[in-house]
């Protein structure tokens, strides 16, 4: 038996009124008499088609509810006499059921075929639409409203394919190939199916990813040379070949496209004109380039009539398909896992990131010009080393397999560029990577950029005075200005002004804590009563300090809470207690104490100096200190570097050395106030 679907009831009921019921002759022997009517409202209505013929020579068709054979009625009808008994009668009066089984389905093909070739049928009978409106408004508004758009949208493609298939008929009528269509919306037609899509169009291409497409100008030139046309001017005489990644593409007909091409931080609209287009048909060119790839273009320059500069092509290529489908423009890239994971999406998309790395690049770039013209040597040195020295922190440690010796990955270049300074280079540098095995936070990651230099015969106040002169200049070449605006809690967070206008206050560590805790502090940072006296106070002042709770550590803690945290602009913190500087130099007039500085913006520390230790001896035993530290469970304090004492002892001129942390510097510059926003690849825990 074959069934109808329920869509086609009205024009199933319109049908049956024109056909002959072969059921009326089937029904008159039957005299049974008719049970009482019932409402069953809750079965299902199936329609099918029912067929007889009488004495060979007359057939007819007509649709019946399923529930007349099975003993159910469709909602809202009654089950009695006529035909709720078609089925009965037929049995009674010993029909053949095959052949009328054989029969209904033959003719219900005919009558499919009928339907579908008249689908105003149901409008005959507005009694049964009127019915399944009624059911529909018993559904929720939501239900409704859902059900009303997919049938719109089902309608507006029907009319559209029939449109497209009217449109290939009449050019196969004409004898005509059929023209390539305009390039349909990859993005609408399935999103899910996006990258499927985008991969089978590639396999049809004949050359997909082309081996070189010449660029004559870059998009930032091309704007720069003609911004000053003149509006609705077209320069035909001068051809231009650019290319860039598509960020929208706009169709208006099949004769008209508009491209935006990103390239080198700049976007230039491509206005295509079919009158233009010399390179193959217009259409075929266009409709494979979406949104994300990137394209070649060559044609010449112009202005549309509304004063938009614009590149009208006489050819475009596409050069490489992008498979993923890219967030739109308005909508950006938000997420920071996802930022952070996938920078190059992150550049795709937000283009204030890549003014960050400019930035950065910038500040790079200032220093290594700052340093050269004042005579130093840019050098590099090893980032694996027998012993972890240089700075006050917990390395890395990896393994070298044709050695069978572990290594540690460097926390500073200091001790080889101090080497270098022995050995007769009176002034280099370095910008390089720093690697150290610490927590990772809003200010820290364990892999940075510093840059570090030594220059012979100068001390920490020259090098003071040089890192107002360097930081000043910078930030007023790169800023315009010496102030900057910047927001430590983010962009939506209030901002603060920072003033980098030198001079800068010079804060000596010890003597502020003093005046600030209103206590003497004995200089002899090893003597048990000093430490417990250090110890008192970080404990009055609920400062949280794990043990080891050494002189170092404690002082630490307290520089921190009454200095480095309501610093907001530059301000040197000097004069450091020996057993918090290993490295640096006992201080000429204050026992105890080092001559060192550490340049802090906004509670943070930009970057570290001091005049260098150079007398072995002393050197020796500060490493030894060090050791002793670290042997009671300080995991950042160095060990001792026989092999750098018994370079000191070949005499290592006086010598001022330098240190700074370019990604800290960059947050500043860029107002960022975290710092994976400045390093392109941060660290990040496994997904």
């Amino acid at each position: 038996m074959a069934f109808a679907a329920p869509g086609v009831m009205a024009t199933a009921v319109a049908a049956a009124t024109e056909a002959t019921c072969c059921f009326r002759e089937l029904n008159q022997p039957s005299k049974a008499p008719r049970p009482k009517p019932a409402t069953i409202p809750q079965a299902p209505v199936v329609w099918v088609a029912a067929s007889c013929s009488s004495s060979g020579n007359a057939s007819g068709t007509a649709l019946s509810p399923l529930s007349t054979c099975t003993g159910l009625a469709a909602p809202g009808t009654t089950v009695g006499s006529g035909r709720a008994q078609q089925c009965s009668s037929q049995q009674e009066a010993g029909h053949d059921l095959n052949k009328e089984r054989g029969c209904r389905d033959n003719l219900f093909e005919q009558l499919t075929l009928r339907l579908s070739q008249e689908p105003e049928r149901s409008k005959a009978f507005p009694q049964v639409a009127m019915a399944d409106d009624d059911k529909a408004d018993r559904l929720p508004a939501a239900e409704r409203k859902r059900l009303k758009k997919e049938a719109e949208a089902k309608a507006k493609a029907e009319e559209k394919a029939k449109k497209a298939a009217e449109k290939e008929a009449a050019a196969e009528a004409s004898g005509k190939a059929p023209k390539a269509a305009a390039a349909e919306n990859v993005e609408e037609l399935d999103p899910t199916k996006y990258r499927e899509n985008r991969i089978a169009m590639v396999k049809k291409l004949k050359d997909p990813y082309p081996h070189k497409w010449d660029v004559t100008i870059s998009i930032p030139g091309l704007i720069e040379k003609y911004k000053d046309i003149a509006e609705g001017s077209h320069l035909e005489d001068q051809i231009v070949s650019i290319a860039g990644r598509v960020k929208n593409k706009r169709t208006s007909g099949t004769k008209l496209m508009f491209y935006d091409l990103f390239a080198d931080g700049s976007r230039v609209q491509i206005m295509c004109q079919v009158q233009y287009h010399e390179d193959g048909e217009f259409l075929e060119a266009h409709q494979n380039i979406n949104r994300g790839d990137i394209m070649g273009v060559r044609g010449f320059v112009g202005k549309s009539n509304k004063g938009e500069l614009s590149v009208f092509p006489k050819s475009v290529k596409l050069l490489s398909t992008c498979l993923h489908m890219l967030p739109k423009d308005h909508q950006g890239l938000k997420d920071q896992e996802v930022r952070y994971r996938k920078r190059y999406l992150d550049l795709m998309i937000n283009e204030d990131v890549r003014k960050t790395f400019y930035i950065r690049s910038q500040i790079v770039n200032f220093i290594r010009h700052y340093l050269c013209t004042r005579g130093f040597l840019e050098v590099e040195t090893p980032m694996m080393n027998m012993i972890p020295g240089g700075a006050t922190a917990k390395p890395f440690i990896t393994h070298h397999n044709d050695l069978n010796l572990d290594l540690f990955m460097r926390v500073a270049p200091e001790l080889y560029l101090k080497m270098l300074v022995i050995g007769g280079l009176d002034r280099v540098f370095e910008v390089g990577r720093n690697f150290r095995n610490e927590g990772i936070d809003m200010t820290h990651n364990p892999e940075f950029t510093a840059c570090e230099f030594y220059m012979a015969y100068a001390d920490y106040n020259d090098l003071m005075d040089m890192t107002e002169e360097l930081f000043s200049a910078m930030v007023l070449n790169i800023k315009g200005s010496y102030k900057i605006e910047y927001h430590p809690d983010g962009p939506d967070g209030k901002p603060i002004e920072i003033d980098f206008t030198p001079p800068w206050p010079r804060i000596s560590m010890v003597e502020e804590i003093e005046k600030k805790t209103g206590e003497k502090i004995s200089r002899d940072f090893e003597d048990p009563k000093t430490v417990a006296q250090l110890d008192a106070i970080v404990t009055k002042l609920q400062l949280e300090c794990p043990p080891p709770r050494s002189a170092a550590r404690l002082l630490d803690k307290l520089c921190g809470h009454f200095i480095e945290d309501v610093i907001v602009n530059p301000t040197f913190i000097t004069e450091h207690p020996q057993v918090m500087s290993p490295l640096a130099k006992w201080h000429r007039s204050k026992p105890g104490l080092t001559e060192r500085f550490e340049m802090f913006v906004n509670t943070k520390e930009i970057c570290n100096a001091y005049t260098e230790l150079n007398d072995p001896e002393r050197q020796l035993k500060c490493f030894q200190g060090q050791a002793k530290a670290a042997e009671e469970g300080d995991d950042e304090a160095q060990g001792v570097d026989h092999d750098f004492v018994t370079a000191l002892e070949h005499g290592l001129p006086p010598t001022g050395g330098w240190g700074c942390g370019v990604d800290r510097l960059t947050m500043f510059l860029s107002d960022k106030n975290n710092i994976k926003e400045v390093i392109l690849f941060p660290a990040m825990k496994p997904q």
